[in-house]
């Protein structure tokens, strides 16, 4: 059997990091993690071909070579997931799908010929069992939840290892939150469902074996779900094995604002080499807090949660919605005070939609309000609902937020403040290397010469390296995002 595996097509979007990758001389943040697994859970002799088309174009023969074309997707990739479909369809090639997108909406996919929904380390086994009969079904799903014990080492040998910029590892699946604009729950429960120690180790060990050096994203939803193994058997685990490895890596991950709360937690992830974490700040107002059930954000003072993870030597990402029912016309100017006040750089601002599978989505149904299905980018100017505000009201003011915060000055600012603050944990992060020179001079070309924000950019450039040339390759990795961000946020209006 000879099997390709494609993922589609990123849209240009605030997570595509798009206008920022020519920097690096990358084609793509992070390679499909979840279809590496797949391929790992596949018979051995069969032969298999990854098409990531964000790094590189699928071609006619790639299709024609294939006995089977297997795909996996989120929404935001649906566009170019149903251009894949299409083309296979032309061929007469057999489509198996799965993943996020096809599990939430896999009605809208009649023209695929087996959708291997949920968790495959479920049902793909059972379609691969049927595959052998000649009996294979429409659709397998399940409701149970996998054990992600049983989980393979993914197949990074299909990778292009040199076109990304960083590479992924799962830990965990699950979130013990409920928050009602989120499907996570929906497709992956609430009990945070953890692989072994050496598990991890392993895909650390194979990652190190094939080369890599530079950044390893955990993907999880929710990396501190389990707080007790963590700190009792995996960030020791990591701890040792950075030691013995002299620090190849630096992590990012997701979490909860409830990190803040553990001090012991921040510093043995800063120990293990977490340098960056996501976390979803959603709204500075107490009532839309309440309104979306974000119960872990309620009844604290989320500015100094922040700034305490960030004095952890961790930065801090951030995710901002706007559209609540409860927002008033003043919400505008405060997330552009809570933004630049927390010194959060990467801040991804969007308006609220409603996945198909959120409690949102059955909630505003019910009312009458669901207007069309999300298409999956968070930071599009778009709702899939009628919002209490009005939608010109809020657009407008959607885009007064966007300005506020990455426009020139009032972004650099940010950046400026953050860095007088902040004071890195991390090793091996900010040392020069050819590659940053590279980024460099470029910057110094795209930013300094070309760019609307270029005086902004050469005031931080020496203010930096002046007063703290330690975080001079951070300044300009900075000044690099903003132009990415703004530039993806700019072709929405």
């Amino acid at each position: 059997m000879k099997v390709l595996l494609v993922y589609p097509e990123y849209p240009d979007t605030f997570w595509s990091f798009k206008h920022a990758l020519k920097f690096v001389s990358k084609k793509a943040a992070y390679p499909p993690l979840g279809l590496i697994t797949v391929s790992a859970m596949l018979p051995e002799k069969w032969k298999k071909k990854l098409v990531d088309m964000n790094i590189e174009k699928l071609q006619p023969e790639d299709i024609l070579w294939a006995d089977y074309v297997f795909i996996s997707a989120m929404s935001t990739q649906i566009t170019s997931a149903i251009n894949v479909i299409d083309r296979c369809n032309a061929m007469n090639k057999t489509v198996v799908a799965g993943g996020p997108l096809f599990t939430a909406d896999y009605e809208k996919f009649e023209n695929v010929d087996h959708l291997v929904l949920n968790e495959a380390e479920i049902t793909l086994p059972l379609f691969l069992e049927d595959l052998k009969t000649g009996k294979a079904k429409k659709i397998y799903t399940t409701s149970e939840y996998a054990d992600v014990e049983q989980s393979p080492l993914p197949d990074y040998s299909l990778v292009q290892l040199d076109k990304y910029t960083s590479k992924s590892i799962q830990f965990s699946r699950g979130c013990p939150f409920n928050c009602e604009f989120c499907d996570i729950t929906a497709l992956l429960g609430h009990k945070s469902r953890i692989k072994t120690v050496n598990q991890i180790v392993q895909e650390l060990q194979n990652l190190y074996d094939l080369g890599w050096r530079g950044e390893v994203f955990f993907v999880d939803d929710n990396f501190i779900g389990n707080k007790k193994f963590l700190k009792n058997q995996l960030l020791p685990a990591i701890i040792q094995w950075m030691k013995q490895h002299r620090n190849p890596f630096h992590f990012t991950t997701e979490a909860s604002i409830n990190l803040a709360d553990d001090n012991e937690l921040m510093k043995m992830m800063t120990d293990a080499g977490f340098l960056t974490v996501f976390i979803g700040i959603e709204t500075p107002e107490e009532m839309g807090l309440e309104e979306c059930n974000k119960v872990q954000n309620k009844n604290r003072n989320l500015l100094e949660s922040v700034k305490k993870v960030q004095r952890a030597g961790m930065e801090v990402l951030g995710g901002f919605i706007i559209g609540f029912d409860s927002d008033s016309p003043g919400i505008f100017q405060q997330q552009i005070d809570f933004i630049q006040k927390s010194g959060i750089i990467s801040a991804m601002i969007g308006l609220l939609n409603a996945p198909t599978k959120s409690n949102l989505y059955q909630r505003l149904k019910a009312e009458g309000r669901i207007l069309e299905k999300w298409t999956g980018d968070n930071t599009a100017a778009a709702m899939n609902f009628i919002p209490k505000m009005n939608r010109a009201d809020l657009y407008a003011g959607f885009n007064e937020v966007i300005k506020g915060v990455y426009g020139g000055k009032p972004f650099y600012e940010r950046v400026k403040g953050f860095l007088k603050d902040f004071r890195p944990v991390v090793k091996n992060k900010n040392k020069l290397d050819l590659k940053k020179v590279m980024a460099l001079i470029k910057s110094m070309i795209y930013i300094g010469i070309f760019d609307s924000n270029r005086i902004y950019y050469w005031r931080l450039f020496f203010w930096s390296l002046f007063n703290r040339p330690k975080l001079f390759p951070m300044a300009i990795t900075y000044s690099i995002y903003g132009y990415h961000y703004k530039k993806s946020y700019d072709k929405i209006f």
